[in-house]
């Protein structure tokens, strides 16, 4: 194994940057080399195809806000699954780790989506996630790596009518790379620091009877960014990411297709770490001596302002294991030349292990107090790890019937969906002190087995959907006016139970007697939503549009809860008003979008600690207790996003997007008693989570045709204002004995990613080309808290981003 010191570490780091950096400005600044190589005739940007109504269609076509990543947007930005997407690099679209889990994701759109916690099994998420017109249920999984993407199309706004339930925010809709018929290899291979590698290949085999064949495989691996001191165990923020996906396709006549895929994967991630940034008000303002928390002490060094490149205490660090399965089904028949009926069957089925460490720090509950300074810290347990497991399968079947004549278009289907899915969740504490003075640490001994299971719940989804949507264009202006009505009408059911409370069958009242069995949950919700919206062709190219639409999400229960009380569903009601433009001859292309809408029964988790009494006294446990509640009154959303392109000369494309984003919550009760036994009868304000106000994101594209090769050179940046976290957390005066809420934003950020390649370069083998590419994400290295929770009393605690990734890899194509 090779050693490379710190110090090499980082002039590889800065030789990296600059190198990047200088090539980028060589290529980027040079554009009269590039209008001498290649042909005129070819300048202006490229049409955009999306499948957003159902339709193949024109982005510059379609009346609604959505932006497209294409799959050399995904190269260039070289993004490996969905949180990669987390760097803001399509407006309105925040995609973060739950918590301290890359395995399970957050996705917000315009500020609606999740406010804090999905990671259950009777609880959706607000914007719906599809890859080749499949719903993904949960949001384990959705953490896997990428196949062979085309496009990653994101649908701004509620997606009611042609995507049904868990929409309320948008829809991402994932489309990926059909078999062609053809025989074609692309096959890379590549390496990067921290110990990163990546080996993906793409197989495409002639048509044969009617029948061709394309075939997929991805492995990619990364070390973590934090040390981990424990022996043995994982660093924090390393995967090891694997898929295979076969496709077969088959085409008996020009007007029938019938696509079959079957995909397998494999995720294993380890949890970020969770740094204590800032010591409690009062606490000595180092990292080497005894912090002093409220009313408590440590003798550890715990503060880290800084992102850390090691924890400060070893532990043990498992790796969470996602594995993902599925079939898909998928027919077309164009019964007539202007209607066709497809079929898209599916099965997928998933289990998702949860092992969490990140919180690295001593407990707050701590045996020293004011009252006795010097108690022993003997016996004293911290280091809490939670192992959450989670399994789901999932059965949909949608028929659609597409039609498409002179002046009316119109989309109409049925669609059923039933999921099962169950969790369950032990924590415990896995480190302890020795001494009196609490600086020896020593690991506890545990079968983890044998550990309590804290919480355990199955349930059964159910959701059944119409839908139909039309377009009408009236013989008046030239055609100039379009008219779309839609609506859909659904249900959903779920039906389970919490059986497992605190390492035993729960205890409820039935009748007016207590009865121990599991809590149960029945509940079922109809929903329709409708949809308005008016085009105007102003000119060729030009278009402007009005749209109404409404979405939820769907209602459920809170497993983390001691009562498993059912919650109803949110909704989302928006007014969106945009114009799409072209202009200067194909050169320039301009979408904008302003939005408003309520915001109504807003699902918010409230946290709580759950305590035990021992020798009648109250004492923390490491059970992790919330309850949900749908907030009063009506929330307000409004926004304005736009995007713009460029392509000045021929092989250099600019690129530009912002998006603003306002959520307005109503203030809401907290359920829970506070620190102190006091509960808040004052509704306490609530702000929006991963969701900044203002985002842009900007990149140059390059392509420079010499005689034996070419060369493409892509630089982006991203910046964000900063979001709050997924907690409100109370500050308890123990003089006053009152309670004040915070919740803190996360910092600023600008990020840029850059990639240089060599491509086109002749091998020899007939039709094979060869790539080179060198990469860099978070280029300058730049260092952000984009996560903070806690108080000033009990100290800050966040996530940083990835500090720089960089890389080199070689692609062959056939």
């Amino acid at each position: 194994m090779i050693s490379i010191s710190k110090a090499a570490h980082r002039s590889i780091n800065k030789f990296t940057t600059a190198s990047v950096a200088a090539i980028l400005a060589a290529c980027l600044t040079n554009p009269a080399i590039a209008e001498e190589a290649v042909d005129e005739d070819n300048a202006g940007l490229s049409e955009i195809v999306v499948t957003a109504q159902k339709r193949t269609e024109n982005l510059q076509d379609v009346p609604i806000s959505i932006s497209v990543l294409g799959s050399e947007g995904i190269e260039n930005r070289h993004i490996q699954s969905l949180l990669d997407l987390g760097d803001g690099a399509i407006p309105s679209l925040r995609v973060a780790p739950f918590f301290s889990r890359p395995a399970a994701l957050i996705i917000n759109v315009r500020g609606v989506g999740v406010l804090s916690d999905s990671n259950q099994p009777a609880r959706d998420q607000g914007v719906g996630v599809y890859v080749d017109g499949v719903y993904m249920g949960r949001a384990q999984g959705l953490g896997t790596a990428l196949y062979d993407v085309e496009n990653i199309e994101v649908l701004k706004g509620p997606q009611g009518t042609l995507f049904g339930r868990n929409t309320e925010g948008g829809a991402v809709n994932i489309v990926t790379k059909r078999p062609s018929g053809e025989f074609g290899l692309d096959a890379t291979l590549g390496f990067g620091n921290y110990g990163s590698y990546k080996a993906e290949a793409h197989l495409d085999l002639p048509e044969t009877n009617n029948i061709s064949l394309k075939f997929d495989g991805i492995l990619t691996k990364r070390d973590g960014f934090v040390k981990n001191p424990f022996p043995g165990a994982l660093d924090y923020a390393s995967f090891v990411k694997r898929g295979f996906r076969a496709e077969v396709q088959w085409k008996p006549s020009a007007n029938f297709t019938a696509n079959y895929a079957f995909d397998v994967a494999r995720d294993a991630t380890s949890t970020n770490y969770l740094q204590l940034v800032a010591a409690p008000v009062g606490a000595p303002a180092t990292t080497t001596s005894a912090v002093i928390l409220p009313n408590r002490l440590s003798a550890l060094p715990i503060v880290q302002p800084r992102r850390a490149s090691s924890t400060p205490v070893g532990m043990p660090q498992d790796a969470s294991v996602g594995n993902t399965k599925g079939i898909r089904l998928g027919l077309n028949w164009d019964a007539t030349e202007n209607l066709t009926l497809k079929s898209i069957s599916s099965y997928r089925d998933m289990t998702q292990t949860q092992y969490d460490n990140a919180i690295n720090i001593p407990s707050l509950q701590q045996p020293r107090t004011s009252a006795n300074p010097t108690a022993s810290f003997v016996g004293f347990q911290f280091g809490r790890y939670s192992l959450a497991p989670f399994a789901q399968d999932q059965i949909s079947q949608e028929f659609q019937v597409i039609g498409d004549f002179e002046r009316l278009k119109f989309a109409t289907g049925a669609l059923y969906y039933r999921e099962n899915a169950e969790d369950s969740a032990k924590a415990f504490n896995t480190l302890q002190f020795t001494d009196a003075a609490g600086t020896a640490i020593v690991v506890r001994s545990i079968d983890y087995a044998a550990q309590v299971v804290q919480r355990a719940s199955r349930v059964e989804t159910t959701s059944m959907g119409v839908y139909g949507q039309a377009t009408y264009t009236p013989p008046v202006a030239n055609d100039a006016f379009h008219l779309t009505l839609g609506g859909r009408w659904t249900r959903d059911k779920k039906v389970g139970e919490l059986f497992t409370i605190n390492g035993t069958t729960p205890t409820i009242p039935v009748n007016g007697v207590n009865v121990t069995r599991p809590v149960p949950l029945n509940a079922a919700w109809s929903r329709f939503d409708p949809l308005v919206n008016l085009s105007i062709d102003a000119s060729e190219d030009v278009m402007i549009y009005g749209k109404w639409s409404t979405g939820y999400k769907s209602g459920g229960a809170n497993s983390r809860s001691l009562n498993y009380a059912p919650f109803g569903p949110e909704t989302v009601s928006m007014f969106e008003i945009g114009a799409k433009a072209e202009f200067l001859d194909g050169r320039a292309r301009l979408n904008v979008a302003a939005y408003q809408g309520d915001y109504k029964s807003i699902q918010l988790d409230f946290f709580g600690l759950y305590e035990d009494i021992v020798n009648g006294v109250r004492v923390a446990t490491t059970r992790t207790t919330s309850d949900t509640v749908n907030a009063p009154g009506t929330g307000k959303l409004k926004g304005f996003e736009a995007e713009f392109n460029l392509a000045p000369v021929t092989g250099l494309t600019l690129s530009a997007s912002y998006a603003y984003n306002s959520v307005k919550i109503p203030a809401t009760l907290n359920p829970f008693p506070q620190p102190g036994n006091v509960f808040i009868t004052v509704p306490i304000p609530i702000y929006q989570v991963y969701t900044p106000e203002n985002t842009a994101s900007a990149s140059i594209d390059y392509e420079l045709p010499l005689k034996d090769f070419t060369i493409r050179a892509h630089l982006d940046g991203n910046f964000n204002d900063g979001f709050y976290g997924n907690y409100s957390d109370p500050e308890f005066d123990p003089v006053t004995r009152a309670v004040r809420y915070v919740q803190l934003k996360g910092e600023k950020a600008l990020i840029f990613n850059g990639r240089i390649a060599f491509a086109d370069i002749d091998i020899g083998a007939s039709d094979a080309k060869l790539t080179i590419a060198v990469w860099a994400r978070n280029l300058f290295n730049q260092e952000h808290l984009f996560y903070k929770a806690g108080a000033p009393r009990t100290g800050i605690q966040g996530f940083f981003n990835e500090p720089r990734t960089f890389g080199m890899e070689a692609k062959i194509k056939i």
